[in-house]
């Protein structure tokens, strides 16, 4: 099987050693108003650091603040407080537009529903993040066939999401995620709208990304057999990570 080409010039520093990391969280938290005039405290602390070829699962209660870390932790949103790290560099200073574009190069999310773009076919759709990123045709179609290829879509690269079933367009939207060589990849219940078989194929994808690209996989799940997957699993409890357990990926 042909293997996508992974090039993290742009988004990595330091050494190539396995274990840099590539995002971290130090004490954040994150407040929100409340309906009767207070604060809703959802983060409170919450450390994690997670090196390139590492995945690791976060499980834990809805409502734990799980998503809202996630979301934090990839710069969609601000912490209240504390600092996050992106491949080495602070956020915390950056302006708006300084801070998506260090997003946009560093950063791939999945989410539990594909978002799929509906008029275009998966093979548009992988394009689509490297054509806004300024790549030719030529060299998106190239990178977005490899990784189509790699997520088991390249005989269906050329239909549309209405095509496809739901394990089909989630794959997709993996493929799509890692389009621009990321050096983290963040996963929200990624699985949560599939049935039993179509989620264990999205699992064992999930299981061996992160060692095979040479990236941080963070995936928040409610499924064990996700979880299983994980170099390392951390529970989400009254806003921190407050457990973690190494597990043993089966190779």
């Amino acid at each position: 099987m042909h293997q996508p080409p992974v090039d993290h010039a742009d988004t990595n520093t330091g050494p190539s050693d396995s274990r840099d990391v590539v995002i971290e969280a130090r004490a954040v938290t994150k407040s929100f108003p409340g309906g009767d005039g207070g604060m809703v405290h959802v983060l409170s602390g919450a450390d994690l650091a997670v090196h390139r070829g590492e995945m690791v699962a976060i499980v834990g209660a809805s409502g734990a603040g799980k998503s809202t870390f996630l979301h934090v932790l990839g710069a969609l949103e601000r912490p209240t407080s504390g600092e996050v790290l992106l491949a080495g560099t602070s956020v915390a200073q950056l302006s708006d537009d300084a801070l998506a574009a260090l997003r946009n190069r560093t950063v791939g999310f999945v989410f539990q529903f594909h978002h799929l773009l509906r008029e275009f076919s998966a093979l548009e759709n992988v394009m689509f993040p490297l054509r806004i990123a300024g790549k030719s045709v030529s060299v998106a179609k190239e990178r977005a066939e490899a990784l189509l290829e790699r997520v088991g879509m390249s005989s269906r690269r050329h239909h549309r999401p209405s095509e496809l079933s739901g394990g089909e367009q989630q794959r997709a939207a993996v493929a799509r995620a890692l389009a621009a060589s990321p050096a983290v990849l963040l996963a929200d219940e990624p699985s949560g709208n599939l049935d039993q078989g179509n989620a264990e194929r999205l699992h064992e994808l999930f299981g061996s990304l992160a060692r095979e690209m040479g990236l941080g996989l963070v995936v928040v799940t409610h499924n064990l057999s996700l979880a299983a997957k994980a170099d390392r699993t951390m529970t989400f409890e009254a806003g921190r990570l407050v457990n973690s357990s190494v597990m043993e990926r089966v190779v």
